[in-house]
């Protein structure tokens, strides 16, 4: 999808919420925002959210010289779910659709999302889970139950930290298919890295591979060669986040969106209220090599 002129502000805000976690010095704040808003006035529109945020985000690297400023936010962010895990599995294990049921939670953990919310608290997130089924919801779930049966190999396109511990649950739903989860290149707000991967312990369930970019989505273009093979040959690509969403909308495949809306441009793009929660399949033309999968005995 394009940048809506909506996006600018957020992006702008971003931009300075990152500047304050990394220091406390005001001057690189206004020298970073005034960068900012004179880049603006050149911004490619064309171009999706999460390239735009790669640009502002590369800049503040270069002027503090901090590879990873959410580095401790992430931190607490995966200790919080990963204390809330033991009670969400069983929770799952006891519904009467342990599918659906671990999809929901999945798509609530992605409120944990520094992008849209810089000030997200620990009682922030455990509201989110806490009320996950009565959030409203938006998809076709027996057309994803269906991809899911059929497929062999899935790819699986994470987003942020925290979130990534809840997407084993979905994850423990899929197997014994095979499965590639896929992590940021490098860090990008509270996106999450091999480092939040293994953190959780999916690298001990699953094989864990980076995207080979520092985008907050999937631009397949900046994404490594390894990446966009698996992409091509998956059977089923679940793509986590708006991030994603925003760098995939448009991209042909067996693609199906697990976000929730958290803003009015994406909230008027899907035809749903914020805070839906959103199961979106792709609606491009399938991609070549993306016949549907042959199940073996």
């Amino acid at each position: 999808m394009n940048t809506s002129l909506d996006c600018i502000p957020c992006l702008l805000r971003q931009s300075l919420d990152a500047a304050r976690l990394v220091t406390a010095d005001a001057s690189i704040h206004e020298r970073l925002l005034r960068e900012a808003l004179h880049w603006a006035e050149g911004m490619d529109l064309t171009a999706s959210p999460p390239a735009m945020a790669q640009c502002l985000h590369r800049r503040l690297r270069e002027m503090t010289g901090v590879v990873d400023p959410y580095r401790e936010t992430k931190v607490w962010q995966n200790s919080v779910v990963m204390d809330m895990l033991p009670l969400l599995e069983a929770e799952v294990k006891a519904s009467g659709d342990p599918l659906l049921m671990a999809t929901r939670l999945a798509i609530a953990g992605n409120a944990i999302d520094m992008g849209s919310n810089g000030q997200l608290t620990e009682q922030d997130v455990r509201l989110a889970l806490e009320r996950a089924l009565e959030d409203p919801f938006h998809g076709d779930v027996e057309q994803f139950r269906a991809a899911v049966v059929k497929a062999e190999t899935i790819l699986y396109l994470a987003d942020n930290a925290g979130e990534i511990a809840l997407d084993r649950l979905l994850i423990d739903q899929l197997l014994p298919r095979t499965i590639t989860l896929v992590v940021r290149g490098s860090p990008i707000l509270n996106d999450a890295t091999q480092e939040d991967a293994k953190w959780v312990g999916l690298d001990q369930i699953v094989q864990v591979i980076d995207n080979g970019s520092d985008a907050p989505g999937t631009i397949l273009q900046d994404c490594s060669q390894e990446l966009r093979d698996r992409f091509a040959a998956a059977d089923l690509i679940i793509a986590k986040g708006q991030g994603n969403y925003e760098s995939l909308s448009e991209e042909p495949g067996p693609i199906f969106f697990l976000f929730k809306a958290k803003c009015r441009v994406i909230a008027a793009l899907v035809g749903q209220p914020i805070g839906t929660q959103m199961l979106l399949k792709s609606h491009g033309a399938p991609a070549p090599g993306h016949a549907p999968a042959v199940r073996r005995a």
